[in-house]
Order: structure tokens, then C-alpha cells, then sequence
């Protein structure tokens, strides 16, 4: 049965991430050095030791969890993994599709490092602070989600930001249409509305500044086609080819994650192990959520990689 590689986003990011790791393997030190020149500064300081704070500002938190999932990817290839070999797909969360393309080898560690950065302050200088918003809808469809963003769009821009799965799907968007969204979608029979505490409104349409960075910043690096294809966010469906991926990069920043989907897609094509490469098991919890056949299997401790390394190679 085929195997993919995913790659956390967001939120799955905690102080102490990776020290373990650092720790135990010279290849994820290496690692870590790497990001820490490529950005100019001690990121894996604030990783390890905070303030929380800090490294949950969009800026650090979108490489650092990058730099985990690669840590232990080249701990795993030191130890023998070929990843042509034994993974026919790899994907990620928002954030975690750079670290995807990453691990398949499209861009450098250097610049996957440099592109979150300009990434996150981006996504972050887009919008005022407190000018737009997210909520997290619980219990209704996707058709009934999409009908209350457009009933809302009356107050400002509003969309689907994310499809998590299992009833889960955030919003986006100027803050009165979100507000107003999450109003109309408890009307609408959800289970819960809840405003979610996020800097920016990400995936909407008001990121239009910070896709404009990306297509610039996205065309000044050296990009290869990745090992394996990669399920790519907005489209939920491989592809292979750099420039194409580079482009649904751009669209990805104003576009709706289909997470739901990209499972769906593994389980109706025979991919039934997702190891989770990096920090946390959120779409380890996911994964379960939307598809049965599909087993998720978290992958952050030296005991979590040799365990996945044994099964791999077996």
C-alpha cells in the first residue's frame, strides 16, 4: 500500500520543538545552524527556549516548523531512507507544503528558510491588525459553510479558508463578515462558532499583497522538480512540475487549503500510511477523522523516527 510524506502547518508549533532531536542526531543540528545563517539570526534559540510569544509570531513559527519536519527527514536519510524509493507523495498544511517540497527536493533548506520568512511577514503586513479575522465553524457542510461567507460578503470579503475534515472548516476574511458568518452559521444549525485568536486573515482574499510577494519571491529561486508529486493545497491533486507548484504557491496564500480532500484523495488512490513529519500530530488527528482506511502516524522524537524507519525498511 503506497505511503505519503505531511508536513504540520501552523499552530503546531510549542517551545522545545526540535531541541530533542538537536539533541540526539548531528543531522538536525546541521539543520538548524543552517536556518539560523539562512534567516541571520538565532531562530532555533527562540525554538528552544521562547518566549511562546515569539515564536507564534507567523514570521518565526512558518520556518521554524519547516526546520523541524526537515531535521527529521535528514535524520531518517542519513539513516537510510530513500524517499523516491519509499514515499510516492508527499503534502502539507499551508506552510508545511513548503517543507513538503523541501523534503522532495524542489527548493534548498536556505531558501524554503528565506521564502517562510518573507512568507510570514507578508502574510502578517497584508492586513491591519484587527482588520480582519477567522473563525473555526463546527458541524456543517461545506456547501452550507460557503452559502454563509457569500450571505456575509455583504460586510467585506469571506471564505473558506481551510476544509480540515470532520466537520471542521475555518473562515477568513474582513472581521464584520466573519463575525457576521459565524452568527448566520450557528443560525444554520453549527455545532459551534468560535473566533479563532490569529494575527491575520489568512487564506482570504485580502492577502492579495502577500501573493504578489510570494510570485516575486518564488520567481528569484532555483526550483527543481520534486522527487515525488506533491498534493498540492488548492488543488488537491499531484503535480510534479516546479514552475506549475511555484504558481499554486502564489494562489495558495489567497486560497482555501482542501486538507479534507487531499485525504480523501490518498485513501481513493491505494495511500493508506500518512506519516506526519514534524512538530505535533494534528493532521495525525485529522486523518482519522476523514477517512477510516487511512492510519496517521505522528513522526517528531528519535523514538517516533527509528520506529518509522523500521517500517519503512522492513
Amino acid at each position: 500500500m503506497g505511503v505519503a510524506f505531511t508536513f504540520p502547518g501552523q499552530g503546531s508549533q510549542a517551545v522545545g520543538m526540535g531541541k530533542e532531536l538537536a539533541d540526539t542526531y548531528s543531522e538536525a543540528r546541521a539543520v538548524f545552524d543552517e536556518v539560523d545563517e539562512a534567516l541571520g539570526e538565532k531562530l532555533s534559540d527562540i525554538m528552544w527556549n521562547g518566549p511562546e510569544e515569539t515564536l507564534t509570531l507567523t514570521a518565526n513559527a512558518q520556518p521554524a516548523l519547516m526546520a523541524v519536519s526537515i531535521a527529521a527527514i535528514r535524520v531518517m536519510q542519513a539513516r537510510g531512507l530513500d524517499l523516491k524509493a519509499k514515499v510516492s507523495y508527499v503534502a502539507g498544511h499551508s506552510l508545511g507544503e513548503y517543507s513538503a517540497l523541501c523534503a522532495a527536493g524542489m527548493f534548498t533548506l536556505a531558501d524554503t528558510a528565506r521564502l517562510l520568512r518573507i512568507r510570514g511577514n507578508a502574510m502578517q503586513a497584508a492586513v491591519p491588525v484587527g482588520a480582519g479575522a477567522m473563525a473555526a465553524i463546527i458541524g456543517l457542510e461545506h456547501g452550507d459553510v460557503d452559502a454563509v461567507c457569500a450571505a456575509a460578503s455583504s460586510e467585506g470579503p469571506c471564505q473558506i479558508a481551510n476544509d480540515n475534515g470532520g466537520g471542521q472548516l475555518v473562515i477568513s476574511g474582513a472581521k464584520s463578515a466573519v463575525e457576521k458568518a459565524a452568527a448566520l452559521a450557528t443560525e444554520k444549525g453549527a455545532k459551534r462558532a468560535i473566533m479563532l485568536p490569529v494575527s491575520a486573515p489568512f487564506h482570504s482574499a485580502l492577502m492579495g499583497p502577500a501573493a504578489d510577494a510570494m510570485r516575486e519571491a518564488l520567481a528569484k529561486v532555483e526550483k527543481k522538480d520534486p522527487l515525488v508529486p506533491v498534493i498540492a493545497n488548492v488543488r488537491a491533486a499531484p503535480v510534479s512540475n516546479a514552475e506549475e507548484i511555484a504558481a499554486l504557491l502564489v494562489e495558495q496564500v489567497t486560497g482555501q487549503v482542501r486538507w479534507r480532500e487531499t485525504v480523501e484523495w490518498f485513501a481513493a488512490n491505494s495511500v493508506t500510511t500518512l506519516y506526519e513529519i514534524g512538530a505535533g500530530k494534528v493532521l495525525t488527528g485529522l486523518a482519522r477523522r476523514i477517512d477510516k482506511s487511512v492510519t496517521g502516524i505522528a513522526v517528531n522524537g528519535p523514538a517516533d523516527i527509528e520506529a518509522a524507519l523500521a517500517s519503512l525498511n522492513g
